[in-house]
């Protein structure tokens, strides 16, 4: 994805003529220009033409709410809208949906301003701003699309459909979930590198319950791949084409809405890339159907996949402005997602930091975002989770909104494990997941270490990016959240972050001392990226065995191990003897388990493949020795811990694993 300039607004009513003052007078004093020019938010640079967005007093909303087109009974606005020629003056947000909540956040505060767009964007916003009841002045900066490479669509057979947990004949190709090291699909592919989701999905493969809302060009919902898992909306379906037949503002959303024509949700237009279809793919294709690709979320092929709907910002040559995208936030809140899916967003170093991002009041996007993390659409969650790509530019810094610290960035790597070529990284990043790299083979592109997903059309295809990588994350907390309900536990919005950026594997920082070439030309030092590719690999069955409560003991299948489970108790510092331990058949297949012996309190193991399991191990509490008739002794008790088996693992000095944290 380029991460691109965007910020966000919803529009529902009438805008226009409610706020405004006679011709600015030339000779206003330097402090009153000074005043005004504190009201504009921003710029106008790649601003929408003939719009601005108002930020005005309370008891001026409550007029220009009821105003009739550009009429609003205030002296200063309307003379102002005549003066302009404004056609409108809209509420952005949509009142006709959980109005109280809104009123409560100040949202129905934001309006849009319709006027011709021969006239003048910075002239109009200084002589808004001049008006006492507007306190903000907002451009409708639009949205930067992402970029997306080329594609490659010929049809794919799989050729080892026996060592995959589903039946879809693409999933082959997807290393991104299980990276068996093919150097067919890249020549220096490393097994592990993945997000390790299949010992996920033993326990769940998705929920029904839980929503995405993707935010992008618009999903192709006739795809025989996603169309079994798109959230429709049933009244909709069911109801008159052209008619609003659930009155919620929006006419014929039956999987979702273009907030870039205000419209149905669309796809193939000319400028469109798939993007949208790509992305959707990945958190949600349908799984075991026989068919196409799997998705990371996507269910067992019994209808148990999560659901995914359109909050569409791009279509053709058109994007959304910063009123619109700020709407199709503020719909996926009221339509039920519970993640926010978005691989876009501000080029590095747009901002200067968070405060700048906001604006001080606060611009209309932030506003949405906010909206969006407090709406409560899932059982297992209070709010709602923000998901950005951190961007494509290579700088070390994650581009806005994803660098905002209530939003997580996501930064991507390659087959071989290392940063992709492309990634931002540093401030502001905060997880890394799969994004792709193609590698050049003579003088053409090789696609196939590349994400493979879904596009228009029944068709499939390759794409690179963090794009990519973000749907991972997104794919990966749709799956947690689900195995939470099957649970039955709940979190803070807060809490789940931490458990989705802590539930990683490290990168192996030696390889980082080297240098990596660039497929586009020239080398990238890896000693750049240290410690600055967020807290690490996000790992779906760590994320699996954080919401249980079982301890992660992280394990090399490259040197032998010995594990002293009283490392992961406590502290790490409490003294507990081993008796004994088991291991199921299940594990040691999944581990590639050699060799396991118990000797001195300790476990040696052999691990030969990336893989995960459980172990339950025995251990006795209250001295070296169980209590019991003649003997006085400690307590018997059985723990389980999850072992997980990775190349890059290193051991201490006492050959024992260290705990892969990441960077923070």
């Amino acid at each position: 994805m380029n991460k691109g300039k965007f910020l966000l607004i919803s529009l529902a009513a009438i805008l226009m003529a409610s706020c405004a003052k006679d011709n600015v007078d030339q000779s206003t004093p330097v402090a009153e220009n000074a005043a005004i020019s504190k009201k504009l938010i921003n710029t106008s640079v790649e601003a929408e033409k003939g719009k601005l967005i108002i930020y005005v007093e309370d008891e001026c909303a409550a007029r220009l709410e009821t105003a009739e087109v550009t009429r609003s009974g205030m002296t200063e606005l309307d003379y102002l809208a005549e003066e302009l020629g404004a056609t409108s003056i809209k509420p952005v947000f949509n009142l006709k949906v959980n109005a109280e909540r809104k009123r409560a956040m100040g949202m129905d505060r934001w309006f849009v301003v319709n006027f011709p767009e021969q006239v003048s964007l910075d002239a109009a916003a200084e002589k808004l701003a001049a008006i006492d009841y507007i306190e903000a002045v907002q451009f409708s900066t639009k949205v930067k699309r992402p970029t997306a490479m080329p594609v490659e669509v010929a049809p794919v057979a799989q050729t080892r459909a026996d060592e995959y947990p589903f039946n879809d004949p693409g999933m082959y190709y997807q290393w991104h979930y299980i990276n068996k090291g093919y150097v067919t699909l890249f020549p220096t592919s490393v097994a592990g590198e993945d997000i390790n989701v299949e010992p996920a999905w033993k326990y769940t493969s998705g929920r029904p319950e839980i929503v995405v809302a993707v935010m992008d060009e618009g999903v192709c919902y006739t795809h025989e791949d996603l169309k079994d898992n798109m959230r429709a909306n049933e009244a909709e379906l069911n109801g008159v084409e052209g008619v609003d037949d659930d009155e919620n503002g929006y006419v014929d959303d039956i999987y979702g809405y273009n907030f870039a024509t205000n419209g149905r949700v669309s796809w193939g237009r000319d400028g469109d890339s798939g993007h949208g279809t790509h992305v959707a793919g990945t958190v949600a294709a349908v799984n075991n159907n026989g068919i196409g690709v799997v998705g990371v979320a996507g269910g067992s092929g019994s209808g148990d996949g999560v659901r995914i709907f359109s909050a569409q910002i791009f279509s053709g040559k058109q994007t959304a402005g910063y009123d619109a995208t700020a709407q199709a936030a503020e719909y996926a809140a009221d339509n039920g997602a519970c993640i926010l899916q978005c691989s876009w967003g501000f080029e590095p170093n747009a901002f200067s930091g968070d405060n700048m991002f906001i604006q001080g009041i606060a611009g209309v996007e932030y506003k949405a975002f906010q909206y969006f993390i407090e709406t409560k659409n899932c059982d297992a969650l209070d709010g709602g989770l923000v998901i950005f790509a951190a961007g494509n530019e290579g700088q070390p810094v994650a581009g806005y909104p994803g660098a905002y610290n209530d939003y997580i960035a996501v930064t991507a790597y390659a087959p071989d494990g290392l940063p992709a070529y492309y990634t931002c990284y540093d401030k502001g990043c905060n997880i890394s997941a799969p994004g792709g790299e193609y590698y050049l083979v003579g003088a053409s592109w090789a696609e196939t270490g590349c994400v493979y997903s879904t596009l228009p059309n029944n068709t499939y295809g390759y794409m690179q990016g963090t794009s990519m990588a973000c749907p991972h994350v997104s794919g990966i907390a749709a799956l947690g959240l689900s195995y939470a309900l099957d649970l039955g536990k709940t979190y803070t919005v807060d809490q789940f972050k931490s458990l989705i950026l802590t539930s990683v594997n490290s990168f192996d920082e030696d390889r980082f001392a080297d240098f990596k070439a660039n497929p586009e030309g020239g080398t990238l030092n890896l000693a750049s990226y240290r410690g600055k590719m967020g807290t690490g690999k996000i790992d779906a069955y760590r994320l699996f065995m954080g919401i249980r409560g079982v301890s992660c003991v992280p394990v090399s299948t490259t040197e032998s191990n010995t594990i002293d489970f009283n490392a992961f108790i406590g502290d790490g510092k409490v003294s507990m003897k081993m008796l004994d331990y088991e291991i199921s058949d299940e594990t040691r297949e999944a581990l590639g388990i050699t060799y396991d012996a118990a000797f001195g309190g300790k476990l040696a193991l052999e691990c030969t493949k990336p893989g995960a399991g459980t172990i339950t191990v025995g251990l006795v509490a209250g001295g070296k020795n169980v209590g019991g008739g003649m003997v006085t002794g400690g307590m018997r008790i059985e723990k389980e811990f999850a072992i997980v088996a990775r190349p890059g693992v290193k051991l201490d000095e006492n050959g024992q694993p260290q705990i892969p944290g990441g960077w923070l």
